[in-house]
C-alpha cells in the first residue's frame, strides 16, 4: 500500500467515496506523496517518453512556429513565450535553439513556464535558467503570449458518468471489502451526449482554456495545444494509468503511478471560445509537423550523423508522424486573439 493510499482511505472513511477529479488530484499533485511532486517521471527511467524527448525535431518546428506567429502580431518588442507543463524543459530547450535564427524574436522574447512540480522546476532550470515560473495561469504577464501546452491538458483532473437504462450515475472512488474500488453513485448530472455508456466531463481543462482564451482576447497572442484525444464529444471511457512504461490498473499504486485521460477537443474548443478567442485551426499531429517541415529537417541531421544517431532520429521522426502511432492519435488546435489572421501551417502564410 502507497503512503498516499493510506491518506486516500482515511479520506473515505471521513468524507465518503471520493468524485475521480479529487482522486486524480490526489494521486497527481499531492504536495508530499503525488506523482508529479516526487518524480522525474519522463524518458526510458520514468514512465513514459514525450514527443520532445522523442526527437529535437519537435522542439525545434515549434520554435519556427513561434517566429512565424510573432510576425503575425506584428512583431512587438516584448510578448511572453508561455508553456503550460514544460516537462523537462526540452521542448523549449530546443525551440529556444531554433529561435536563435531569428534573432530579433528570440531577444523579443519572455520564457514563463507554468509548473507546479518543485522536481521538475529544478529540471526546467538547467535547460532553461532564464524562464520565470509560475504556479497558475493567472499570475501569467500582462503582455501578449505566445502559448504551447504539449501534454497539458491530459492530465488535468476530470470526472466520469455512467447512463444506464436512462438512470446517471457519478464514478465514484469508495471502499469495498476494505480494497479501493469504483462505485456508481445516483447523480442528477445531465450527460449532453444521447445512449448509455460513460461520459467524462473536464472541468478543468475547460476553466483553465477559457482563462487562456481571455488572456488571448484582452493581451493578443495566440496558442498551440498538442494532446492525444478525440475530435468530437463522445461517450467513452479513457481514464488510464501508466508506470514504467506499461499499463497498470488506476487503482492499484495511486501515487505512484501517472494517470490521464483523452482530451475532448470539440469541448476544449467550445471553453476557448468562451474565454473570448477564435479557433484558427485543427490538425492531426503528423499534419502538423510534415507541414512544419519535419522531413527536411530529419533529413538535413541525418546527413550529419552516423551509426545509432542517424537511426535514432530517422526513427524519432517517424514514430511522430506514423497514422498509426502518434501522428494520428495526437490533435494540434490552434487558437488566437480574435483579431489575428490564421497562423501558419493552418491557413496562414
Amino acid at each position: 500500500m502507497t503512503a498516499l493510499e493510506t491518506i486516500i482511505r482515511a479520506l473515505i472513511v471521513s468524507d465518503g467515496p471520493l468524485p475521480l477529479d479529487r482522486f486524480m488530484a490526489l494521486c497527481l499533485g499531492h504536495p508530499a506523496h503525488g506523482y508529479y511532486t516526487t518524480r522525474d517521471p519522463f524518458g526510458v527511467k520514468g514512465d513514459f517518453t514525450t514527443a520532445p524527448e522523442i526527437s529535437q525535431v519537435f522542439g525545434e518546428l515549434i520554435g519556427v512556429w513561434v517566429a512565424h506567429v510573432w510576425e503575425s502580431l506584428g512583431q512587438p518588442r516584448h510578448f511572453a513565450l508561455v508553456e503550460l507543463g514544460p516537462g523537462r524543459g526540452t521542448l523549449m530547450h530546443d525551440a529556444l535553439r531554433a529561435l536563435s535564427k531569428f534573432p530579433a524574436c528570440a531577444k523579443a522574447s519572455q520564457v514563463h513556464f507554468v509548473e507546479t512540480s518543485e522536481v521538475l522546476r529544478d529540471a526546467q532550470r538547467a535547460s532553461v535558467p532564464q524562464a520565470t515560473w509560475h504556479a497558475h495561469v493567472a499570475s501569467l504577464p500582462a503582455l501578449s503570449s505566445i502559448i504551447i501546452a504539449n501534454e497539458f491538458f491530459d492530465a488535468l483532473p476530470m470526472r466520469q458518468f455512467v447512463r444506464k437504462s436512462g438512470r446517471v450515475f457519478e464514478v465514484m472512488v469508495g471502499l469495498e471489502n476494505e480494497a479501493l474500488a469504483m462505485m456508481l453513485v445516483p447523480s442528477p448530472f445531465h450527460i449532453p451526449v444521447a445512449g448509455d455508456g460513460v461520459f467524462e466531463d473536464a472541468a478543468a481543462r475547460g476553466a483553465v482554456a477559457t482563462q487562456l482564451g481571455d488572456h488571448l482576447a484582452k493581451l493578443g497572442g495566440a496558442a498551440l495545444v498538442i494532446d492525444y484525444g478525440h475530435l468530437q464529444t463522445a461517450l467513452g471511457d479513457t481514464l488510464q494509468a501508466l508506470q514504467n512504461h506499461k499499463p497498470c490498473r488506476v487503482l492499484d499504486v495511486p501515487g505512484e503511478a501517472d494517470l490521464t485521460s483523452h482530451v475532448d477537443f470539440e469541448a476544449l474548443a467550445r471553453a476557448f471560445l468562451a474565454g473570448g478567442a477564435k479557433i484558427a485551426g485543427l490538425a492531426t499531429q503528423g499534419q502538423f509537423l510534415g507541414a512544419m517541415g519535419l522531413e527536411d529537417r530529419t533529413r538535413v541531421l541525418a546527413h550529419h550523423a552516423l551509426g545509432q544517431e542517424r537511426d535514432t532520429l530517422i526513427d524519432g521522426a517517424q514514430r511522430l508522424v506514423h497514422p498509426d502511432g502518434m501522428g494520428k492519435l495526437f490533435k494540434v488546435l490552434c487558437v488566437t486573439s480574435p483579431e489575428m489572421a490564421q497562423p501558419f501551417p493552418f491557413g496562414g502564410t
